[in-house]
């Protein structure tokens, strides 16, 4: 319980202390006119409350990642506790506090036009492909999750009730926030699931600390309490606990918010402290998976096996986290908090999803040059998206979620590179982003090596491959660093 207190406390330090850090190395203009002012269209450039925009940037990108990747990373043991805190400090939320920022200076620019920018075309395109990836990816994963936590919930009669029935449901929705002004349906809606999401987590908060089990202290960190001990503690805690530390998917979103803030000097609220807000989230259902999971009388010698054993559906070995989620709703907040904190884990993946589909239409139609003034525009780009997506729905989910943590990370690690190079180009401490850069790029390139569903190849050769992939970056980096100085003078 020390060691989730503690780490909970230091995230907040981290946003009053490094967050101010980190905005002062940026540093924002108070006079300057933002975007949602300059290009505002009523579409997707519209000046918003400071509240209303931080509310939805934190829905945007607390979606299933930080409640059900948490209770997976917590399989490995308190070294979840660790990731999380210090990914998303040093990280996750420098990460997101400068795509938001540098999106804003540069007219809401989405991420592959940042990159490109940065690192060349050949970047730009590849940014492009793997953005719209992801993109596909996380509105397939957050659209499933809910329609299984509802189907789970409701009387079912055939196909009235079931699993599809609610994934349509999703997708009608889906499809009207893609397509509708921004402050049309995400404005007015998300204040309520952002209720429900809070009063979730506080629920869950309240029997960390006074329902029955134990959480475990820092002290075992740094060893491996995987119950499968074949899938080693690093980088798969760190591939596996993404959107709770650090995650390439807010790369995408940050744009969508940079053309509705109305003050840069409100950025470090919006995107740094939305980012630390996820990070408690993340911590709440770690701790509290793990102890609800202890104090069940369930198959396992260790509260790892017993809380693998409560995510395992019967007759298969497919860990299911809404199964978890379920069990510990419904034990520790009885059925009115039950309905509140379901409410609040739905809502979370169906508020990144759909903007997920919103980032995708918006970064096709900025490469393709297509404005979006008209709806059958808009749509004339949105429905391509849904297709793609329903077919992967009928794709195994955790195949789904291990390579929507890859690009995730990927995606992360490419967007750091690009933000070390802009900081030094404008003369800025750009180590607040390399390090973090050389740290994913050794997590990405070492983790797909690993991976069942990369190479496969024996950890320490891995590792080696990681490192070799790394040091290059950052000859790499330190090289245009110089050829840049030398165009400069």
């Amino acid at each position: 319980m020390i060691t989730f207190t503690v780490s909970t406390i230091t995230l907040i330090l981290g946003y009053l202390l490094y967050g101010r850090y980190v905005e002062k190395t940026f540093g924002p203009d108070a006079s300057r006119e933002t975007p949602a002012t300059t290009l505002r269209d009523n579409v997707d450039y519209i000046p918003m409350a400071t509240w209303r925009v931080y509310l939805i940037q934190f829905l945007n990108i607390a979606g299933t990642g930080p409640i059900f990747g948490a209770i997976l990373g917590i399989l490995f043991g308190p070294a979840a506790f660790f990731w999380i805190v210090f990914g998303c400090i040093f990280a996750g939320a420098v990460h997101d506090y400068l795509t938001g920022m540098i999106s804003l200076r540069k007219n809401g620019a989405n991420i592959p036009e940042i990159v490109g920018d940065e690192l060349g075309q050949s970047a730009r395109i590849i940014l492009r492909v793997v953005s719209l990836v992801l993109l596909i990816l996380v509105g397939a994963v957050f659209a499933r999750t809910p329609a299984d936590l509802i189907a789970g919930l409701t009387p079912t009669n055939g196909f009235w009730g079931g699993g599809l029935f609610w994934l349509i449901v999703i997708i009608i929705y889906y499809i009207l926030a893609t397509l509708l002004p921004i402050d049309k349906l995400i404005g007015r809606i998300y204040p309520l699931f952002g209720a429900a999401l809070l009063i979730m987590a506080a629920g869950i908060c309240y029997g960390i600390f006074f329902e029955e089990g134990s959480v475990p202290e820092i002290t075992e960190a740094f060893t491996n309490h995987y119950p499968q001990q074949s899938i080693p503690l690093f980088p798969c805690i760190c591939i596996t606990i993404a959107c709770g530390a650090v995650s390439g998917f807010h790369a995408t979103q940050g744009p969508l918010m940079a053309r509705c803030i109305n003050n840069e000097k409100n950025g470090r609220i919006v995107f740094y402290g939305a980012m630390i807000t996820e990070g408690i989230v993340a911590l709440i259902w770690a701790a509290g998976a793990i102890k609800f999971a202890d104090s069940l009388d369930v198959a396992g010698s260790t509260p790892y096996e017993k809380l693998l054993c409560l995510m395992t559906e019967n007759g298969t070995h497919s860990a299911n986290p809404s199964l978890l989620v379920n069990a510990v709703c419904t034990s520790w907040l009885g059925t009115a908090g039950a309905i509140l904190a379901v409410l609040g884990v739905v809502a979370a993946p169906i508020t990144s999803g759909d903007t997920a589909f919103r980032s995708a239409r918006l970064i096709t139609a900025e490469f393709m040059h297509i404005k979006q003034d008209k709806l059958l525009k808009r749509l004339m780009l949105a429905l391509p998206l849904f297709a793609i997506t329903i077919y992967l729905f009928f794709i195994d989910f955790q195949v789904l979620w291990r390579y929507f943590a890859w690009f995730n990370q990927t995606l992360a690690c490419i967007a750091l590179w690009s933000f070390t190079v802009w900081l030094q180009k404008q003369k800025k401490n750009y180590f607040i982003t390399l390090v973090p850069a050389l740290f994913l790029s050794y997590v990405s390139s070492s983790y797909i090596c690993i991976a069942s569903e990369g190479f496969e190849l024996p950890p320490h050769i891995s590792y080696i491959i990681g490192g070799v992939v790394t040091v290059g970056l950052a000859t790499w980096f330190f090289i245009k660093k110089e050829s840049n100085a030398k165009k400069q003078a």
